[in-house]
């Protein structure tokens, strides 16, 4: 694709096919992450990737008991009246969890969190290395897409990520940022209405 029509075609997936991935692709994925922007130029990442649905059952266990408060929680505090936004709410929720099963492939991208702990920075650079690991999933994104995959990520809430990263055996220091799933859509997979954007009214010059 032109990386234009890549941009474009940039969308959330929550249904898959059984079609696999193949390493090779998995190898493109991963690779566009080391060409993101890093705030120490030592791109620092590692990623376990988790095949097949019951190898990936064990490491998303710890979602099971945060899904039915966090479906409530969204739909007591919206008050928005965004129909669209409840539209994707309604078809997200049932799905986080069969989502990162359904393409039997899981990505947990982590990144050595070397200065403050990452939920008690000192001041905002603390977070560059957390701002670089976000910079390198949008580069896979981008090139899941332009290999004709669908993606979706979750970032863990409550104790989700300690007891991820004890079930990975992750090392000290390391922190990750979501878990990625990556797929071919399924026939018929729902795909949220995208906000149309006029530019020209979130654009400032000089002052906001």
């Amino acid at each position: 694709m032109e990386f234009s029509e890549v941009l474009d075609n940039r969308r959330t997936y929550r249904d898959y096919s059984d079609r696999e991935v193949s390493d090779e692709i998995l190898d493109k994925v991963i690779s566009a992450a080391f060409k993101a922007p890093t705030n120490d130029h030592l791109r620092q990442f590692e990623f376990v990737v988790v095949r097949g649905r019951e190898n990936i059952a064990k490491v998303i266990a710890p979602l099971a008991k945060n899904m039915a408060a966090f479906k409530d929680l969204v739909f007591e505090v919206d008050n928005t009246g965004d129909k669209d936004k409840m539209a994707m709410f309604a078809d997200a929720l049932p799905k986080q969890q069969r989502m990162l099963m359904q393409s039997g492939l899981l990505i947990i991208p982590f990144y050595n969190q070397k200065q403050d702990p990452l939920l008690h920075p000192v001041e905002q650079s603390s977070l560059n290395y957390f701002a670089s690991a976000w910079c390198a999933l949008e580069n896979m994104l981008l090139a899941a897409t332009d290999e004709g995959l669908g993606t979706v990520f979750h970032i863990p809430v409550a104790d989700e990520a300690e007891q991820i990263k004890k079930i990975v055996n992750a090392p000290e220091g390391y922190e990750f940022i979501c878990l990625l799933t990556m797929g071919y859509p399924a026939e018929g997979a729902f795909l949220p209405k995208q906000k149309e954007i006029n530019i020209h009214d979130r654009i400032h010059f000089n002052s906001f």
